[in-house]
C-alpha cells in the first residue's frame, strides 16, 4: 500500500520558479516515482520520472527547465520548475506503480499568470 501526498502549489509568474514536492508513505525500497500533469481540456501526460537507479527522464515540453529528484531516506520527491510558462499551468500529480498497482496523490494546482 502506497500513501502519496503532494504539496508546494501556488502561483508564480511566467518566468519565475516554484517547487513541488510527494511524500510517498508505505512499507518498500527504493521505487520509480512519476510527476504527471494535467490542463483543463488536456490529456494527462507524463512531465518526468526517476528510476530506483537515479535515472531521469523529462517531456521534451519541459526538458532543461524542470529538474526531478528524490530523497531516498524518506522517498520524497521534487519537481524544481524553472522559467516557467503559462502553458505550465496544470493540476501535478505524484505516481507510482508498486506491485502492479497503480497510485496517484491528490494533485497540486500549479498556476502560471502572464
Amino acid at each position: 500500500q502506497v500513501r502519496l501526498v503532494e504539496s508546494g502549489g501556488g502561483l508564480v509568474q511566467a518566468g519565475g520558479s516554484l517547487s513541488v514536492s510527494c511524500t510517498a508513505g508505505g512499507t518498500f525500497g527504493i521505487i520509480p516515482m512519476d510527476w504527471y500533469r494535467q490542463a483543463p481540456g488536456k490529456q494527462r501526460e507524463l512531465v518526468a520520472g526517476i528510476r530506483s537507479d537515479g535515472t531521469t527522464n523529462y517531456a521534451d515540453s519541459v526538458k532543461g527547465r524542470f529538474t526531478i529528484s528524490r530523497d531516498k531516506d524518506k522517498n520524497k520527491a521534487y519537481l524544481l520548475m524553472n522559467s516557467l510558462k503559462p502553458e505550465d499551468t496544470a493540476v501535478y500529480c505524484c505516481h507510482v506503480r508498486y506491485r502492479g498497482a497503480d497510485y496517484w496523490g491528490q494533485g497540486t494546482q500549479v498556476t502560471v499568470s502572464s
